[in-house]
């Protein structure tokens, strides 16, 4: 049922917003599936390929984060990516983990990293949720540094999304 109401949440709250839902794939899972392995800490701990579509004509950069909302305590930061341009409507699978690359900037996830960190829920805490979401905004820099924080790149993005969508998988560790 959670699973149910959780999109239903989310695709509210992009119009609260007044923005339009994008759609975003991946070549590495499917939406609402497992991740497989290679992805997470038990694995390569490499990111996956990430693409959006259906963003509005406005656009003029993109944000993307990744979390996981079941994580003990509070929500985990895996990924924090920003000041995407719009010539990207992508990332590929493996994007380096360093401050910048190809003109985007990533933030510190909650490993305290660089880049992409990859799930790695506490054994036997059963499966959770990892969040893609990649936002359209209607600037083309959030004005930070490379290495923000997901709160940084929040506080700067209020008032200027104008679309948003995400995928979500799943991972457990026995």
């Amino acid at each position: 049922m959670l699973r149910l109401v959780l999109p239903l949440v989310f695709i509210l709250g992009v119009f609260a917003m007044g923005g339009k839902a994008m759609k975003i794939e991946s070549l590495s899972f499917k939406n609402g599936e497992l991740i497989p392995r290679k992805y997470t800490c038990e694995g390569d701990d490499v990111s996956p390929q990430i693409s959006w579509s259906g963003f509005p004509e406005k656009t003029k950069s993109f944000v993307l984060l990744m979390d996981d909302p079941d994580a003990p305590g509070r929500t985990f930061i895996h990924w924090v990516v920003y000041d995407i341009p719009l010539s990207v409507s992508s990332l590929r699978e493996n994007f380096p983990k360093i401050r910048e690359s190809e003109g985007v900037k990533q933030g510190v996830n909650d490993f305290g990293k660089i880049g992409y960190g990859g799930p790695c829920p506490p054994k036997g805490h059963g499966y959770h949720r990892y969040y893609i979401k990649v936002y359209a905004l209607d600037v083309e820099t959030l004005g930070l540094p490379p290495g923000a924080t997901k709160g940084q790149v929040e506080n700067r993005m209020k008032g200027h999304v104008i679309a948003q969508g995400y995928i979500m998988g799943m991972y457990i560790r026995d």
